[in-house]
């Protein structure tokens, strides 16, 4: 009656215990990184096609058109007066110019909407004149004549080399306000500056140099 009962060691031979569900709710971050890939491609391949039909339709126009660079040039210029009293630091000018442009194009015009020209002398400004907007056919040719003639006050370095010489390195610029005529075609208006870089004897002395013909250049 007073028998040991064997000792149980803890395990269990009972039917199996099953896991415990778990609930995980499926998330919508692969449908919406679907959905923003699709739309990335999308726009992708539209930028793509819209940059190869611009391109396409810049050949062609180029091919029907074949623009060519406006050229500027001074055909004329007479310098009757550049006298520096330094004693007040004013210079005196009287310059009369002749400026041909000459539109190459066959099947362009252009609209001269602005024009105004400068004139410097060692990066000092003398004076500016406008010149009235005109259109330009093309293949032709359009002389505009601006005149600078007056005073202003400059303190000048090298004054006296250029007038042992005889010969002033005056500048011309043109800032301009352009528009292309292609057909029943106009463009927008471009602001391209001219350069010119001038020779000029006075006419006044007895200088063998006379002036020749002096291109300018056009920047965009």
């Amino acid at each position: 009656m007073g028998g040991s009962q064997p000792q149980l060691n803890g395990a269990y031979y009972g039917p199996s215990i099953p896991p415990p569900k778990s609930y995980h709710r499926p998330g919508r971050g692969g449908d919406c990184d679907d959905c923003c890939c699709g739309v990335f491609c999308f726009l992708l391949k539209l930028l793509v096609t819209i940059i190869i039909i611009a391109g396409i339709a810049v050949l062609v126009f180029w091919l029907i058109v074949r623009p060519n660079m406006v050229k500027f040039h001074v055909s004329d210029a007479s310098l009757t007066q550049f006298n520096y009293t330094t004693s007040n630091s004013t210079l005196f000018y009287n310059l009369a110019l002749n400026i041909t442009i000459r539109n190459p194009n066959r099947k362009i015009g252009i609209y001269y909407d602005r024009i105004e020209v400068r004139a410097l002398y060692q990066d000092e400004r003398l004076d500016s004149v406008s010149v009235t907007p005109f259109y330009q056919p093309h293949k032709s040719s359009y002389v505009v004549s601006p005149l600078f003639s007056g005073h202003t006050i400059l303190l000048l370095a090298s004054h006296q080399t250029d007038n042992t010489s005889g010969i002033y390195t005056i500048d011309v610029n043109m800032y301009l306000k352009v528009r292309f005529k292609v057909g029943a075609l106009t463009t927008f208006k471009f602001k391209p500056k001219v350069i010119c870089h001038l020779k000029l004897p006075l006419t006044t002395t007895d200088s063998a140099a006379g002036f020749q013909t002096t291109k300018c250049h056009l920047n965009y």
